[in-house]
Order: structure tokens, then sequence, then C-alpha cells
């Protein structure tokens, strides 16, 4: 009977409150994967402030499995993970980290190993046993159309609460068929809204495939009627740091980003409520990159309790401005400059609907730059200004 209560509440409890963080291990190590090198980001994590700054998850992306057992239990690659998956848990609760893993809604996952159709149910027992928080779940070899899709992820939606353990679920099919409006009913607490990200600004007219932080941002701002508490767009991972990798975010044409580029997604993604997951290599940050990943102001607006997604409020060839409520009543207000120039940005807030009397604290400089109601400054080609906007009085 207790554990009944336990499971019921359980289902009840209200998932990934703010939008996770943590690191992926696709972008950086592709299938080759090993539970040595996971514990390795799993340290850096920990010993460059990483953790503390709120990324709490290990995320194993695709390539850690091994196939069936004789009981077509999932197992992992036993070379790979010699120790088992369990064990690796252990080792990221032990430092106060968790553990994320990677499934498809197929036969076979994206880069072509075992995936979970048909065996669901299983599947999220033996994550459950094996103290697994988060599975992110792909959509490759299924059928295209939206019907499949809820079914497919329904199915995993429910096994996941069946499992005895609070499991969050990120439904990843790519936006392709419109999740943010059902990926919540078949249990999702987030879910990808555009294809992979690509170590870029934005996809030149020659390209077909392969989406630039610009791209994305365009695609999932307009989303934000359907983000909230336990519910949130993801806009896919964090690739400050890369800096042109060879590997997936270096396919199609991902030749790597300026560091105004990098903290541009990272403001960006933040006041977008998008999950934060890095996806550099966190054993060999350079100071730039750290001052990206580690603000902690701009971390405080993505994770503000409240959970309400920015509102784009100016939107032309250069400028971008959006505008995002807080929980104790400040506003956060972000300035993209879109093109490839210096620019000087002179913005009343009465332009935004902001019509009170404001401190302005500018989050990169980490200092109040001024007080009233509008503010006017220089913005790099691709930067995002972020300021903290406290009213002070009334007009």
């Amino acid at each position: 009977f207790l554990v009944l209560l336990n499971n019921l509440f359980a289902q009840d409890k209200l998932l990934a409150p703010t939008p996770p963080m943590g690191w992926m291990s696709w972008n950086f190590f592709a299938d080759n994967i090993n539970e040595k090198e996971l514990k390795k980001m799993a340290d850096a994590m920990v010993s460059s402030g990483m953790a503390k700054a709120g990324y709490n998850y290990i995320f194993i992306d695709d390539g850690w499995q091994g196939g069936r057992d004789n009981k077509n239990n999932m197992i992992a690659d036993p070379v790979k993970f010699p120790s088992g998956i369990k064990a690796l848990s252990k080792y990221m609760h032990d430092r106060g980290l968790k553990l994320g893993i990677y499934s498809d809604a197929a036969q076979l996952t994206c880069a072509g190993y075992t995936a979970s159709l048909g065996f669901e149910e299983q599947d999220a027992k033996t994550f459950a046993s094996w103290d697994i928080d988060y599975l992110k779940y792909d959509y490759c070899h299924a059928p295209p159309d939206s019907n499949t899709a809820k079914i497919r992820y329904k199915a995993m939606g429910d096994a996941l609460k069946k499992s005895g353990r609070e499991i969050i679920y990120g439904v990843c099919e790519w936006g392709e068929r419109q999740p943010w409006y059902w990926a919540a009913n078949t249990g999702g607490q987030l879910w990808r809204t555009t294809h992979d990200v690509r170590d870029k600004w934005k996809m030149r007219l020659t390209e077909t495939w392969g989406m630039g932080i610009l791209d994305i941002l365009d695609i999932n701002v307009k989303l934000h009627e359907y983000a909230g508490p336990g519910r949130w767009n993801d806009a896919d991972m964090l690739i400050a740091g890369l800096y042109g990798k060879k590997g997936p975010t270096g396919d199609g044409g991902g030749t790597g980003c300026t560091d105004a580029e990098y903290q541009s997604q990272f403001s960006l993604w933040a006041m977008m409520n998008s999950p934060l997951y890095a996806s550099n290599d966190l054993r060999n940050m350079n100071d730039a990159t750290k001052k990206i990943l580690l603000n902690d102001e701009v971390i405080a607006l993505n994770q503000d309790a409240l959970g309400k997604q920015a509102i784009k409020k100016i939107s032309d060839s250069v400028w971008n401005v959006f505008v995002k409520p807080l929980a104790n009543g400040d506003i956060a207000v972000a300035v993209l400059n879109r093109s490839n120039m210096l620019q000087t940005c002179n913005i009343n807030f009465s332009e935004l609907g902001l019509n009170d009397k404001y401190e302005i604290r500018d989050l990169w400089l980490h200092q109040i730059i001024g007080k009233g109601k509008k503010w006017k400054g220089t913005v790099l080609p691709h930067e995002t200004k972020i300021f903290r906007l406290k009213i002070t009085g009334k007009p």
C-alpha cells in the first residue's frame, strides 16, 4: 500500500520545475563514449564550478548500448562500460550529480544501436533499476506521421511513470510534428523544437541542413506560450567552447563561432528557458568559455521560478529585443544585434511595454549601469546585451 501511495505521489509531482542543466556527450564524443571519459567529465564538472553553478546532469547520448541479454533486457556495451550503468549512476550521485541516458522510439537509434520500440516497459524498468534520472528519447528510423509519434512517445512516457522512479522525459523528434502541442500529454517535460544545432551562427544560403544559433532562435522564440514549469521548449545543446571541433557539430557547415556568438546563444537560451546543456570539453575550458557558462546572473534568468519564456518585442533586420518577467517582479531584457556591423542601440523601455523607472543591471558586466526609462549603448555584431531591470519608481 505504501509503495502504491509513493508511486501515485511520484506521478503527481512536477518534474523539471526549472529547465534541466548539465553536459551532454554527443557533440564532443559522438558515440565514442565510455565510463572512464564520462567520470572524468563529471569530475571536471565539479572542479570547474559548473556543478555549483547548477549543471547537475551528465547525459549519456547515443552509443552506450550493447544490445539485449537472453531475457531481452537492455545491456550496456561491456567494453565501453565494464562496471555497468548502475555503478556509473552511483559515481554521479556520490558527487551530487545526476545521470541521463538515451534511447529511440524505433528498433535502432540514430547511430544504429539497439533502441526501445516494443520494449518500453522493460527498458523503463531497466533504467529505473540503474538509478537513471533522465531519458532523452530520439526518433530516428521512425515513421514521419504525427499519430505514430504520439503513440510511441506515450508508450515510453507511461512506462517511465510506472517504473517506480522519477525520470525526466525529453522528447526529441526535432519539432517536425509540432511537439509543443502534444508532448506534455505523452509524459514529456521538454521537447526539442528544431533539428540539431551545428557550431555556426546561421545557415548559409547554399546550405540545406545543419542549423545555426540564429536559425534555432527564430523558431523557438515563437513558442513562448507553450513553455512553463515542467514543460520546456528545448532549443538543443550549447556550443560554447567547441570552436569548430570536428565531429557532429562540425558537420553541415559547423566551422565555429566567435565568443560573442557563443555568449549570445547562452543569453538567448537562458531568456527562452531552454535547458542548458553544455557540450564542450569541461576538462579544458579557456577563460572565455568559463565566463559564458558560469555566468550565475544569466543562469538565474533561466532558472527563475516563474518559468516565463521571453517574448520578442522588437524584430527587424538589425535588432531583436526580448522581454522576460521574473518571479520577484524584476524584468529581464535582451538586445541582440543581428547585423554584421557594430551598432548603436537607443531604446526607450516604453517601446517594450515597460512604463516604470528602472535600475539597469548589465548581467555580462555584472554591474548597475544606470537608472531611468531608456538605454543607449553599442552592441557588437551578433552580440546580445542582457539587462535585469528593477523598478525604482512609477512614471
